[in-house]
């Protein structure tokens, strides 16, 4: 009896494993073993075609010298920051105002403000490249109507213009989920904190900046890492305005954008891995240097 009964315990042991099998499986197939090969190629010359052809540091080599590769890595450093900026300084504000105070329909506005997250941004950038469009596009119809203009202006020939546009693009895509998130951490702050600073006679500037956030500041931490991991990953909106091409003057080529045309437009499919383990490095760089700067002690 014994015997059977520690046979049954073990068997309903291996349940467990069962179970979560199906991650790992899941794990290694689309996340392990394409990470795996992607380092392998780095180090080697493929277009695809027969058997990879092993180059040691060479495309690395290549990478540190590629103009364009800096030129893209700076493009999207540019379109992420004023992008990043208003972003965040956005959904803190109607976060804090649809938090502490009773504004009507707050909830609808909240819901309005969180619809363009749930679309793609490949409709989101076909939809713009239409408005922008010259000379019938949206915009140029509209400032011509209202006396704006007198004839069409092709905006989407200025470097500047372009970036901004972007930009303004993926602020309004994503503020609104990072003004949820805020939300979610501001109401979970105990109201004991804000009666005692009442009870001091602080300010609400003095209990926001001394109360509200430290205490949403692991919150904070994940909307801006989430914010630099997306916004360096940035492609869809500027391929399509661009038409796969960065126009204008490569302004709209983002690392992303360098990568994908290396691989599937050059068929080179070595350089585009080894591109895409520079941007992995750059991120967990990147990612650190928040993280102590996020964190840091105070002497």
């Amino acid at each position: 009896m014994k015997k059977r009964k520690r046979s049954g315990n073990l068997t309903r042991n291996y349940y467990g494993y069962i179970f979560i099998a199906p991650f790992f499986l899941t794990f290694f197939i689309f996340g392990l073993y394409p990470l795996m090969y992607t380092i392998y190629l780095s180090f080697t010359s493929f277009d695809g075609f027969g058997t990879p052809a092993w180059n040691g540091g060479g495309n690395y080599a290549r990478l540190f010298r590629d103009r364009v590769f800096y030129l893209s890595l700076c493009n999207t450093m540019k379109i992420w920051v004023t992008n990043f900026i208003p972003q965040l300084s956005s959904a803190l504000v109607l976060a804090a105002v649809f938090t502490y105070t009773k504004v009507r329909g707050y909830k609808i506005m909240r819901a309005v403000y969180y619809v363009p997250n749930l679309v793609t941004a490949a409709t989101i950038g076909v939809f713009f490249k239409s408005f922008l469009d010259y000379p019938k596009g949206g915009l140029n119809q509209l400032l011509m109507q209202i006396g704006f203009l007198d004839k069409p202006m092709n905006f989407t020939s200025s470097p500047v213009f372009m970036q901004n546009m972007v930009s303004l693009i993926m602020w309004w895509m994503f503020f609104g989920n990072s003004m949820i998130m805020l939300i979610a951490s501001m109401t979970s702050v105990s109201s004991e904190y804000y009666e005692a600073a009442r009870i001091d006679g602080a300010s609400w500037v003095q209990v926001f900046l001394k109360i509200t956030l430290p205490l949403i500041k692991p919150i904070m931490f994940y909307v801006c890492m989430t914010a630099a991991i997306g916004g360096l990953q940035l492609f869809d909106v500027p391929q399509i305005l661009s038409n796969g091409t960065g126009a204008p003057q490569n302004a709209l080529t983002t690392t992303v954008f360098y990568l994908f045309n290396q691989g599937f437009k050059n068929y080179n499919y070595g350089y585009a891995a080894t591109i895409s383990m520079g941007l992995f490095f750059i991120t967990i760089i990147f990612s650190v240097i928040m993280y102590f700067g996020y964190y840091r002690k105070k002497s």
